[in-house]
């Protein structure tokens, strides 16, 4: 016996619903998803990135806006509402940085997705690997972390993505130095960001919750400021978006990604979100309020910079130069 599926339509508009949001109860087609989107975007936009009145005639140049993309549906979404929003300006400049952490059959695909996207609404496109940054690349790290878990300590443990986000954070800074970055845009959604921060109080990392982006009012010394348009919007409407949009993205999932903790905080997240609609925008809004008190009480800044490579760092010598070392 089959059953029939039950046809929603568009609560703005007559068309089919594509989506529909448990915690608004709105049912949306394809065209009013994207509007709502762009709204969402605009307004994080108006909260987070302070732009000058003209910075041609104050900095002598346009203000420079690094966006991190990937290939994947977050960063093409970032991209192309940033360019929507932004690209007519002709006092702010728009450059689109890809890290290629050397991930075989991943993200050669992926970067070719990138690249078409910023050729189709004509921004300039920036690349870096891991070994411009003397890093290994991901496929030997993988295939080394076995014997560098045997000779050192703190790796014991560690999977890939330990590694992969420490050296991709160094990328993004290379990237932002090179071009000589104002700000950078990340393309984190609100499901990402919901993950961030049941992982820090997961592991009693507070300050570290403090410190997630953006950094529009708290900018961190000796790093680009981090914005992140995305964070009020859910990873299913971003992928819905995309594809009623038909933007050139990457599909596959990173090999080295199982096991990883956030994969366990996702899954954990979407069961949470499902019974109780609205609860990542409340673990939203706790790191924001956590923010405020950490602000409020004046607490001195644990940022310092690493005495190898000079990096901002919370330790004396920072994660990258440790791990590097461990692979010399």
């Amino acid at each position: 016996m089959s059953v029939a599926l039950e046809v929603h339509t568009c609560s703005r508009c007559d068309r089919e619903s594509l989506i529909y949001q448990p915690y608004s109860g709105l049912h949306l087609c394809g065209t009013h998803l994207v509007e709502s989107v762009r709204k969402r975007v605009s307004k994080s936009l108006r909260k987070q990135l302070i732009l000058p009145k003209n910075s041609i005639k104050s900095i002598g140049r346009p203000f420079r806006v690094l966006i991190a993309i990937s290939g994947g549906k977050d960063s093409a979404i970032l991209l192309y509402f940033l360019h929507s929003i932004l690209g007519s300006r002709r006092d702010v400049e728009l450059i689109a940085g890809v890290v290629d952490e050397g991930i075989d059959g991943y993200r050669s695909p992926s970067i070719d997705c990138a690249e078409e996207l910023c050729s189709m609404i004509g921004v300039q496109f920036e690349r870096i690997s891991y070994p411009d940054l003397s890093f290994p690349e991901m496929d030997n790290v993988v295939e080394s972390l076995p014997k560098i878990s045997e000779n050192n300590f703190e790796a014991k443990g560690m999977m890939p993505c330990s590694f992969c986000g420490v050296f991709r954070r160094q990328g993004l800074n290379s990237l932002a130095n090179r071009i000589g970055a104002d700000v950078m845009a990340l393309g984190h959604n609100l499901d990402d960001v919901a993950q961030s921060v049941l992982m820090n109080l997961q592991k009693g990392e507070v300050d570290r919750t403090a410190r997630l982006a953006p950094h529009t009012t708290q900018p961190i010394e000796g790093l680009a400021p981090r914005i992140v348009p995305l964070r009020w919007i859910p990873e299913q409407e971003i992928h819905a978006a995309a594809i009623h949009l038909n933007l050139p993205i990457h599909h596959g999932d990173c090999p080295h990604a199982g096991g990883a903790m956030r994969q366990r905080s996702r899954e954990i997240i979407a069961t949470i979100e499902k019974d109780i609609p609205g609860s990542r925008h409340g673990l939203v809004q706790s790191m924001d309020r956590i923010r405020e008190l950490a602000i409020d009480s004046k607490n001195p800044s644990s940022i310092q910079s690493c005495q190898r490579c000079g990096e901002p760092t919370s330790r004396p010598v920072c994660q990258s130069c440790t791990m590097k070392e461990w692979f010399e």
